[in-house]
């Protein structure tokens, strides 16, 4: 869940994992390997393996989604954040 303003993931890529996010209540905006698209309820992205990508909340109610990954490998040392507005180490 997002909540409104808020961003799920800031700016990364991973390199042996592939994304899909469907977006059950709310609207997303989502930027995947430079192109911006807003993704209604009902709807869904993918995220190839690689692609630099991230979602916002433009919205006035809670954003819920689903991810499915797909991959060879899920662990937390394939996240590569290019940017961190939690201020998390860089992994």
């Amino acid at each position: 869940m997002v909540k409104p303003g808020g961003t799920l993931v800031p700016a990364k890529n991973h390199h042996h994992r592939s994304e899909h996010w469907i977006v059950v209540r709310g609207t997303a905006t989502v930027t995947v390997a430079g192109q911006v698209k807003t993704v209604h309820e009902n709807e869904s992205v993918y995220i190839p393996i690689g692609a630099v990508h991230r979602m916002e909340n433009p919205g006035k109610i809670d954003l819920e989604i689903i991810e499915v990954q797909t991959g060879g490998y899920f662990g937390e040392d394939d996240i590569i954040r290019l940017e961190d507005v939690y201020n998390r180490a860089a992994s």
